[in-house]
């Protein structure tokens, strides 16, 4: 775990203002503490927001005054620019356990994909864990080179993480698998049922251009 630190203030204008100023309007709240509203200058913020994720902390300092250890808990976009609107900050009681997402990383290969040319497929990027503050980790590694047989896969309980740490997702859910290569049978039904398919859009398109046809000359045998 890396601590992040960072500078903000209380935030006194609206969000909207806050925003036009060059800010991202946030908000900072815990257990047992008042929330504080604030902004954090965007750019700083955007570099900080990449690495730190959900699973590293942040030193927060507030007007210059005593920093907060606070973990970014929500994160939200404009629904067309992408651009952060808003952020919501938790402030961290190291002595108790906390809940978040931690980063998976697919490490080393399997001989699947290097020598049978399968496809990897990776159902999740994330676990969610709980764990005291102290305990936390960049990301969690997922080695796939264990994987060498196309049967096999590997699931949430497999996976490996440092003591004091609990996984809270499903056990039995998979996280990673190998799908093998299509034969050469499937890639040919493949091909056909392409060529099938743009034949049926042919004809129907070509149906619809003599429909339209006959209904001209049903129009132009009215005007006469």
């Amino acid at each position: 775990m890396t601590d992040f630190k960072f500078n903000a203030k209380t935030r006194k204008e609206t969000a909207r203002q806050s925003r036009k100023s060059g800010f991202i309007p946030a908000v900072i709240y815990g257990k047992s503490f008042e929330n504080i509203n604030i902004e954090l200058p965007e750019l700083e913020f955007i570099k900080v927001i990449k690495e730190a994720g959900t699973s590293n902390l942040i030193d927060l300092k507030i007007d210059s005054e005593k920093s907060l250890k606070t973990l970014i808990q929500d994160v939200q976009r404009h629904p067309t620019t992408g651009a952060i609107i808003h952020v919501d900050l938790l402030k961290i009681d190291m002595k108790e356990k906390i809940k978040t997402d931690i980063p998976l990383e697919f490490i080393n290969e399997t001989p699947l994909v290097v020598e049978q040319e399968g496809t990897l497929v990776t159902n999740k990027d994330s676990v969610e864990v709980e764990c005291l503050p102290s305990d936390l980790v960049d990301h969690i590694n997922v080695d796939i080179s264990v994987l060498t047989d196309f049967d096999m896969n590997i699931k949430v309980e497999d996976i490996r993480v440092p003591s004091g740490m609990e996984i809270l997702d499903d056990p039995e859910e998979v996280i990673v698998m190998v799908q093998p290569p299509r034969s050469e049978e499937e890639l040919e039904a493949l091909d056909e049922a392409v060529v099938e398919d743009v034949e049926a859009v042919e004809v129907e398109k070509a149906g619809a251009d003599e429909e339209g046809s006959e209904e001209g000359t049903k129009e132009d045998n009215k005007e006469e």
